[in-house]
Order: C-alpha cells, then structure tokens, then sequence
C-alpha cells in the first residue's frame, strides 16, 4: 500500500508504493537526483546498459537496484514484477516506487522504481564484455531461450529482450537466467502465436543490436558472429517451444510413450498441468499434447523436502546425491522426508558451514556442495579410491573457492581485469583507456568444458543436454 515517508531536506515529503515498507529506506536522500547521490549510499555493480539512469544502492545488509524513471512506466513495472514474483517467474523482485521527489531547488524530481539485487548474478552483456569463453556460450543461449519459454508459458509478452536486461545466475553445471526490466511488458492470459513471434522478432533484433556494438568494441571473442548467435537463439527457442508443446502420435500399443513424455518434460524442468489424448475409434492410435506450465519441477521437491530455496539444476543434483545417500545407508524403507532430514544435517550442512567466512561470498550454498560434489569426484578418479566428503570439501575450499573472484561484489568484473572504469557506479561511462587490452578472467569451472571434442555452438537446442541428470 501507498506510505508518506519522512520529509527531505527542502521540506517535501516523498511517497512510497510499496507493499512491504521498509523504514530503512525513509532517511536516504530522496531529494538529490539519483545521478549524484553521495557514494556513501553506492555500491559498485556491473550491469548492463540502460537508457534511465540505475545505481546500486546499500540498505542495511542488502542491495537494491535504483531506477530513475517516469512514474507512470515505475509503477507499470512495479505492479508487472509483483505479479511475475507471485507466480514464481525467474525475475527480479519489486521493492517500492518512491514518488513525490522535489530537488532543493524546489523542482519536482522522476520517481525511483527499486527492486531488490539478485546475489551471485552478473548482467548478460557483463559477461560478454568482460570476455565469455566460447565454451560457455552455448549454456548461455540455451539459459536465455529458456527463459523466454517460461515467460510466455505464463502469458508474458515481454517486448524489450536485451542482454542488459537479462542477469545469469550459476545453477550447478548450467547457467539460470532471470528478467531484470520489465518497463515495456504485458500480461496476458495465454500469448498468440503471432504475439510470441513479435517477441521473438523484436529479441533478435535488440540481441543483433548489442552484439554488433560489442564487436565493434572488441569486447566479443573473434571466434563468435552476432549473426549466427541470434540465428541460434531463434533456432533453439523453436525447437524448445515445439518440445513443450508440440503433438505427438504414436500406435496404441505404445502408451508407454505418455508417461516417457511427461518425464521427459520434467528432466527438462517444467511440470504437466494437464495432458490432451485422443484417441482413434479403432484404438490403432494415440495423440496427445501436453499442457506445460512454469519450471521449477525438481526444485519445488527440493525446497518441500528440506526447505533449500534453489535453482533447478542446482535442486536435480542435490536431489541425486540425496538419493545416492539413502541407498549407501540403506535408507530405502524409511520415509524420504526422514532421509531428507538426515542428508540435510549430515551431508549439506557440514559442507557449506566448513566454508571460512571470508569466502561465504565467493558462491551461494548450493553451488558450493555441486561444486564440491564435483571436486570430489575428480579428486576419486585421480585418488583410484572414494574421496570422504569432508576431505573434499577441504581439498576444494583450499584449491579453488579460496582463489575464485567473489561473485557478490567483484571487482574482477566491476575493473574487468586490470582496467579501471571512469565511474564504478556507472559502468555505462566505459573504461578509463579503452585502447588497453586485457586477457579474458579465468574460471577453473569453465575450463573444464574446453575438450577438444566440445561443440561450443551447436546448431539446435541441447535438450538432450538439459534432460541428462547431474550424477
């Protein structure tokens, strides 16, 4: 609901939309353009570019994105968000719209729209400007093509898809993508398939857009074309959208076929509200089409299980080495919430409270037990025998959490390496010498995926890919 904050310094009283009001907010300086608000308030974030003007700004222990906009479009987004995190889409979450700003020279001041920074994210086009390895690309067009999937399950017509206003975030192996601007979207019941091919067209045209200007930045990796990247997001996002939706035939006596779509569906990620089977008068055959609705299918299960609020391919893997737990103990027989309980404080918790404190910052929890369920595995390979969990998660703080950059605040990807922005509140501002070369950051993570026999673009979807469970 609407709340009167405290008074600025000239006197005028902002107000405050917002549905959870937060008094912490009230003392900030309201008053003063949010382009030239004392950095004491400020914290240094990459993120993508923008026409309005966006500052991270410190709350307590939190970090809220500040958004300079009209007021009409800030409450527009603002209501859009809310009911984007009410129904548990993959997006940013609303904070308040702070209205009724006067400048001390008495001048009315454009609203703040604040919605709350997603920990452990970075902008997409972050990512690309500081040097993505091409390895990496393919998981990162596969996570954006999903999320314009989800959006439109749900009947959001998005209508301004850009590599700025799409975060990623780590989700075990694979990268989770998430809205972050919702100023130009609609909501809908169901989408058309005209209405989904305009939102397809207009992602094409802004993704060509911003990777043609990192091209001509040199910021791409020559081995990439903006071209055929954006051929591949329109390719892939067909082939998912026909995976989810399309109709499928067979003979009557392959109705096993039903139950392997709907599992198939689910190893994806998303979940079957309801599935349409027809059948022919003389039995000889089957069609059916299922009804998708929004992802989360292993992660609901996780966070009923033992309350970790995950992403998905984190919840599939935790899931897998909950189930490997039960049948090394012999679990079986006994009820999966009692087992859950036990992997929870004997398995995960000790794994992510034996990280130092100085490093809580380098991954969240989840990540770090996939990651050290990984560690352990190779170090068993070169070991011939089953590494313990607690030397492996000691093995991995000390060979590789301790010298990963700290994906909260980090200034490997704020300076991008050794270069130095002119303004580390704005980005958008550039480099201090754009003349300066600088090697691409290296993760440990992405060098696994450099096998020679890898395929760094594939020409299609990898659903395949998505489908097979972490081990």
């Amino acid at each position: 609901m609407p709340r009167r904050g405290s008074r600025c310094d000239n006197g005028e009283v902002p107000r405050f939309l917002s549905a959870q009001p937060d008094a912490r907010l009230i003392p900030l300086p309201w008053s003063v353009p949010l382009a030239a608000w004392p950095t004491e308030h400020l914290v240094a974030l990459p993120r993508g570019i923008s026409r309005h003007v966006v500052r991270f700004i410190q709350v307590g222990d939190g970090v809220l994105a500040a958004k300079e906009v009209l007021e009409s479009p800030a409450v527009h987004e603002y209501r859009t968000l809310q009911e984007l995190h009410r129904v548990g889409a993959p997006a940013v979450e609303p904070v308040a719209v702070v209205t009724d700003r006067v400048g001390p020279d008495g001048q009315p001041l454009d609203p703040i729209l604040l919605t709350r920074h997603l920990q452990f994210s970075l902008p997409y086009r972050s990512l690309f400007s500081t040097g993505v390895r091409p390895e990496t690309v393919s998981r990162l067009l596969d996570a954006m093509v999903v999320l314009l999937a989800r959006l439109h399950l749900i009947g959001f017509l998005w209508g301004d898809v850009s590599l700025s206003n799409i975060l990623f975030r780590r989700d075990a192996g694979e990268f989770a993508a998430y809205l972050v601007d919702a100023e130009t979207a609609e909501m809908h019941d169901v989408l058309t398939t005209g209405q989904r091919a305009h939102d397809l067209d207009i992602a094409i045209v802004n993704l060509f857009g911003e990777f043609s200007d990192l091209e001509a930045g040199k910021l791409l990796d020559e081995s990439l074309d903006p071209l055929e990247l954006v051929q591949q997001i329109e390719s892939r996002y067909h082939a998912l959208w026909r995976e989810l939706t399309g109709v499928e035939e067979f003979s009557g006596d392959e109705l096993f076929r039903i139950e392997s779509r709907v599992r198939r569906l689910n190893q994806l990620g998303f979940d079957v509200a309801e599935l349409d089977i027809r059948t022919a008068r003389d039995g000889s055959s089957v069609t059916i089409q299922p009804k998708v609705v929004d992802a989360g299918h292993h992660s609901r299960r996780l966070l009923r299980l033992t309350g970790l609020d995950t992403e998905e391919h984190q919840a599939q893997r935790l899931l897998n080495d909950l189930d490997t737990y039960r049948a090394r103990y012999g679990l079986g027989h006994v009820e999966e919430s009692v087992v859950a309980h036990r992997w929870l404080t004997e398995s995960f918790q000790p794994v992510v409270h034996a990280v130092p404190p100085e490093l809580t910052g380098k991954r969240e929890q989840a990540q770090i037990f996939h990651e050290v369920l990984d560690y352990r595995w190779y170090a068993s390979q070169r070991a011939q025998r089953e590494v313990p969990l607690t030397e492996a998660v000691h093995g991995y703080i000390h060979d590789v959490l301790a010298v990963l950059p700290d994906e909260v605040i980090s200034n490997e990807f704020v300076g991008a390496g050794s270069r130095t922005l002119l303004n580390p509140y704005d980005p958008s501002q550039g480099f201090a010498d754009d003349e300066e070369e600088e090697e691409a950051p290296f993760d440990p993570w992405e060098a696994a995926a450099s096998d020679p026999d890898f395929e760094s673009l594939p020409a299609v979807f990898d659903i395949d890919a998505l489908r097979k469970l972490k081990g």
